[in-house]
This record gives structure tokens, sequence and C-alpha cells, in this order.
């Protein structure tokens, strides 16, 4: 049963990374990749469980913590680049 939980998460991680690869535009882009990210923590975790091994919750404390800070950073770059790509106000026409 775990193998096919580990084949659905790698599944799961090919789809995210062919939408990263064609995806329209940055925050599609930045959503597969976090999928794929979470994709192949999923299988891991799955992984570990089979082997009851300790050893890989430590790559999957990584992964997630690196995950979460380059969401966050790509929210705020967007964000950012969402506030500034428009007339600055004193560009703007009055009404």
């Amino acid at each position: 049963m775990t193998s096919v939980a580990i084949a659905l998460f790698v599944v799961a991680a090919l789809i995210a990374t062919v939408r990263l690869l064609i995806g329209p535009g940055l925050a599609e882009r930045i959503i597969a990749l976090d999928v794929t990210l979470i994709s192949f923590m999923g299988a891991i975790a799955a992984h570990a469980a089979q082997t009851k091994s300790t050893t890989y919750l430590i790559t999957l404390v990584v992964l997630a913590i690196v995950g979460f800070t380059a969401t966050v950073s790509a929210a705020r770059f967007l964000q950012h680049g969402h506030t500034t790509s428009g007339p600055a106000q004193s560009e703007r026409p009055s009404s």
C-alpha cells in the first residue's frame, strides 16, 4: 500500500513539474514548485513510514522550512512587483 502512495506522490510531482515548465505566469509556476516539493515530501514521509526509520524526518523538516521560506519570499516578490507595476501617484490624472 505504501508503494502505491509513493507512486501517486511521484506522479503528482511530475504533473506539477510539467505545470512548472509550461505555466502561463510566475504565480502559477511558484504554486507548481510548491506542489512538487510537497509531493516529494509526501513520498519521503511514506517511505519513512514504510521502513519505520526516523532518519528522513530531519530531511522533511529542512525541506518544509526551505519550501515555506521560498513561498513566502516569492509571494512578497509578486506583491511588491504588483504594487509598483502601475503608474506612480503623481503620474495619475486627477479626477
